[in-house]
């Protein structure tokens, strides 16, 4: 706690400290793009199965020629309980007999069917191409589409874990650029992905690295920043992702051929690989580990690009030593993940910051990656939920500057499942009031990821922030990686993925009040901070 008076000599929030900002926010706003991206490269459109009848163009028949293709639609592909073409069967045999009498012709036996044995004819009227229409992911593959999904959330998991401990190792800027390269490369070569395997395995890679692109990133602009601040900055960087989801909406229906839209959002990285060079290594990551050299060094150049010309006179290794003396020597003993379990108030804290992330991952990414439950519009409501989610944040920071942590996060998860548990009930019909009860969701959802991000960066002390954010991923990711795969559960009760997204999220709302209340205090550096409360 005591680096605040050294962020008070070189400036806490001053050229440095924007700069990071016009860094991390563009590339928070692609990153988002990427977890959604799905939603339209993978896009479920029509399908029905492929018969000569139709579709072979060099199939002649006499008795065909004057029949229209409603006509032989009929004859071809059987009715399903709504009086449509089924997906995934079609007759053996052309049905001659329902082109007579409105097929009100009784028949003394089922007609024989089988399945699309030789592929599918898909509706190209929205999307030119998909992952779905490239590798045949409909019928009995279908649930392909989710695992796709689920192995990119997966990757996010493993990566919190794996990267988050080489965060507190190596520091947060070097494992910082080499994310923002392996994610880079991997999503640019999966836009060229000759096969699904090859595909899934390339997003698997880039899930892994967009973990710390998004907790590195934000890492190092919060603990360059003065306490009072920090608040705005978590929603500004949540905002971000805000804005990227309308730019998700926009760049898909522009480019509805899903390896253009692949490549389109994935060059960016590059970029952002080469800018975030130029950012400084965390001058309070450096005295945790026992480097103040290096972090008089960081400070005085934050405090040159401030323009404080005095500190970089006064700044010295015996100054930094000590103010941080207590921090430093708490860095002669090495943390690992055991150090989270070993006391009881840190036991406390990870177990019920575990627990919340998972279950408001799983409902937020419920609604969020399953937008064509909802409607066919999908290109809207990923614009509209993107606005909503934008103004949620703001939300959350008018509501938690006037009410305490634990009961703006109670009331922001208790709003957020009690709309998924409502909606469940609603009527496919009803379609306007399904999308405003979605909206409501999606909105208070954000509100509580903004308001749980400000929450966990005071209650985790520097020393363990990398791999609690590690932790704090794995669990998201987890709840994240279960939202798409949860959708299997349809073929035995309809509304029950529905209604754990909407269980959860409440019962994490009421645990909530098992943490301290951190509002207006300063960030702790070291576990003995925590158990000294």
């Amino acid at each position: 706690m005591a680096f605040e008076e050294l962020l008070d000599q070189v400036g806490g929030l001053g050229k440095f400290q924007i700069f990071q900002f016009f860094i991390i926010l563009p590339s928070h706003m692609i990153l988002i793009t990427h977890l959604l991206l799905e939603n339209f490269t993978g896009a479920i459109p029509g399908h029905r199965c492929w018969v000569p009848i139709l579709d072979n163009n060099t199939f002649s028949d006499n008795d065909t020629g004057i029949l229209s293709q409603d006509a032989l639609l009929r004859i071809s592909i059987p009715l399903d309980s709504t009086m449509k073409p089924e997906n995934c069967r079609r007759f053996i045999h052309p049905q001659w007999q329902l082109l007579h009498l409105n097929g009100s012709i009784p028949n003394t036996s089922e007609p024989d069917m089988e399945p699309c044995v030789d592929g599918w004819v898909y509706d190209r009227s929205f999307f030119s191409s998909t992952i779905v229409t490239e590798w045949d992911l409909v019928c009995d593959y279908q649930l392909l589409k989710s695992v796709a999904q689920f192995i990119f959330m997966t990757g996010m998991l493993v990566g919190g874990l794996i990267y988050g401990y080489l965060s507190d190792r190596f520091g947060r800027k070097l494992v910082l650029l080499w994310s923002y390269l392996q994610m880079a490369i991997c999503e640019t070569s999966a836009a060229f992905a000759p096969t699904f395997s090859i595909y899934c395995s390339l997003r698997f890679l880039a899930g892994s690295s967009s973990t710390v692109v998004m907790t590195n990133g934000s890492m190092l602009a919060l603990e360059w920043i003065r306490t009072q601040y920090k608040p705005m900055l978590i929603v500004l960087t949540t905002c971000a992702f805000s804005v990227g989801q309308i730019i998700l909406g926009g760049l898909a229906f522009f480019f509805r051929e899903w390896r253009t839209l692949q490549l389109v959002l994935s060059v960016p990285l590059f970029a952002f690989f080469f800018f975030s060079r130029w950012q400084v290594e965390s001058a309070r990551w450096l005295i945790i580990t026992n480097k103040p050299d290096k972090s008089l060094k960081a400070l005085k150049k934050v405090a040159h690009i401030n323009g404080m010309k005095n500190a970089e006179g006064t700044l010295n290794i015996e100054v930094v030593r000590s103010i941080m003396q207590k921090e430093l020597d708490a860095a002669r003993t090495n943390t690992t993940m055991w150090d989270f379990f070993s006391t009881p108030n840190m036991r406390k804290r990870i177990c019920l910051i575990s627990f919340m992330r998972f279950a408001h991952g799983m409902s937020f990414h419920g609604i969020m990656l399953n937008l064509q439950y909802l409607g066919n519009n999908i290109f809207l409501f990923q614009v509209l939920f993107g606005v909503l989610t934008f103004s949620a944040r703001f939300l959350a920071l008018f509501v938690m500057s006037y009410l305490s942590r634990q009961v703006s996060e109670m009331l922001f998860m208790l709003l957020a499942g009690l709309s998924i548990l409502v909606n469940t009930y609603v009527p496919q019909e009803m379609q306007t009031v399904r999308v405003a009860l979605a909206s409501v969701g999606i909105t208070v959802a954000a509100a509580a990821s903004a308001s749980l991000g400000i929450h966990f960066a005071e209650l985790i002390p520097t020393a363990l922030r990398g791999k609690a954010a590690g932790l704090e991923f794995l669990a998201s990711r987890t709840g994240g990686a279960l939202a798409p795969l949860l959708m299997a559960l349809t073929i035995y009760f309809t509304t029950l993925p529905w209604i754990i997204y909407g269980v959860f999220p409440i019962i994490a709302g009421l645990s909530v009040f098992f943490l301290p209340e951190t509002k207006d205090l300063p960030l702790i550096d070291t576990i003995q901070d925590v158990e000294n409360e």
